[in-house]
């Protein structure tokens, strides 16, 4: 018998075995295969980014040493989160911050943001650190922590947590130790910094035009004779046995002569400090916002502050609540968080009461430095 030949056919299933499952078609399974990307990607930005915060964790190796760094405590833990991201090999070591001519004092309940989410803290590794087009200069106990912090809120600021005193305490150090300290940001975004100290340092405005003419400069303004008990509060909390307001305040207290070496006193001088900046920086340049308003009228001052800079006016009413035992607005969701947040116990601390009779004093010594100030800004703040 001739061979059978088996041809433009197949043979049929045998009885009782299971039926083969259809192919999906090429489109779905290019749609699946997509998906599995998508999750592998997802995964891989995750493990990504817990390493990056395993790698930034206080205790491991400083930078340029061979032993392991000093585990911050408490306040001092926040002094050193620098960045919204990844470490620094830029970082500034707690001494540095720990100095009394601080603005910040580090509050574990202030507005430090929360961790950012895994993905959060991926896409910060992009971009590029720039050195900063704006600067917080001032004044110390005036509100800077507090703009600061609304300012994180926008989508296009990027800034240092810290106060990186680099143009009057670190400037030996070279712009190269200080662009390292900066955030990546993107095109279109700000970097940003704050150092209160900076007004008051003779040097600072002609390294800062030296740094960039274009720079753009916030002072936030508040009544001197206000924020001389509040610096005066902020030092009794962390040396009680010093002198009394009262006895620091005065070189003869029989005559009334004011003693303009204190510091206390010596910051509120803004017309002062304002001729040294006015040297190197047109007053357009510079933007001045009152740290009573920023109290009274949050938004306000801001819608102020992002027109300067150049920015949509994102953050407004609703991004505000009073805390009327703190007696301060505070953020219904601060950067990185999906909380409230106030300004830590630190901030709004209660004045020891001060004589009436010193306070009207240090009123009328102000007065003609503040009307000389209210004409070189064309602001009246109403001090007086």
């Amino acid at each position: 018998m001739g061979q059978l030949r088996l041809t433009g056919c197949c043979l049929p299933d045998a009885p009782g075995a299971p039926a083969s499952p259809p192919l999906l078609p090429p489109g779905r399974r290019r749609l699946l295969l997509l998906l599995l990307l998508i999750m592998l990607a997802l995964w891989l930005c995750m493990v990504y980014s817990c390493a990056a915060a395993a790698f930034a964790s206080p205790g491991l190796l400083a930078p340029g040493s061979s032993a392991p760094a000093r585990r911050p405590h408490g306040p001092a833990l926040s002094k050193l989160l620098l960045l919204r991201g990844p470490g620094s090999r830029g970082q500034l070591s707690p001494e540095q911050e720990s100095s009394d001519d601080d603005d910040d004092e580090g509050d574990e309940d202030g507005l430090v943001p929360d961790s950012p989410s895994p993905i959060s803290s991926f896409l910060n590794g992009s971009g590029t650190k720039r050195l900063p087009q704006a600067l917080i200069i001032g004044v110390k106990k005036g509100g800077t922590r507090a703009l600061l912090e609304f300012l994180r809120v926008h989508p296009d600021v990027r800034a240092v947590g810290a106060e990186p005193h680099f143009f009057d305490r670190n400037y030996e150090r070279g712009l190269t130790w200080y662009r390292d300290l900066m955030p990546r940001t993107l095109d279109g975004q700000i970097t940003m910094e704050k150092t209160p100290s900076y007004f008051v340092t003779k040097e600072a405005p002609a390294r800062i035009s030296a740094m960039s003419k274009g720079t753009k400069l916030i002072v936030v303004v508040r009544d001197p004779v206000t924020r001389a008990i509040s610096d005066y509060t902020q030092t009794l909390s962390k040396k009680p046995d010093i002198p009394t307001f009262e006895s620091l305040t005065f070189k003869n207290r029989t005559t009334g002569l004011i003693d303009t070496s204190w510091s206390a006193i010596q910051i509120g001088i803004y017309a002062k400090h304002l001729e040294n900046w006015l040297l190197y920086f047109p007053i357009g340049q510079i933007l001045f916002v009152s740290g009573e308003r920023l109290i009274s009228d949050p938004a306000g001052e801001l819608g102020r502050v992002q027109d300067f800079l150049g920015l949509k006016r994102i953050i407004t009413d609703k991004h505000f609540y009073f805390n009327k035992t703190k007696g301060f607005p505070c953020l219904k969701k601060a950067e990185g968080s999906s909380k409230p947040h106030c300004l830590g116990k630190t901030k709004g601390r209660t004045h020891p009461n001060i004589d009436q009779k010193v306070v009207q004093r240090l009123r009328e010594f102000y007065r003609p430095f503040n009307m000389k100030f209210y004409q070189m800004t064309g602001q009246d703040f109403g001090w007086d």
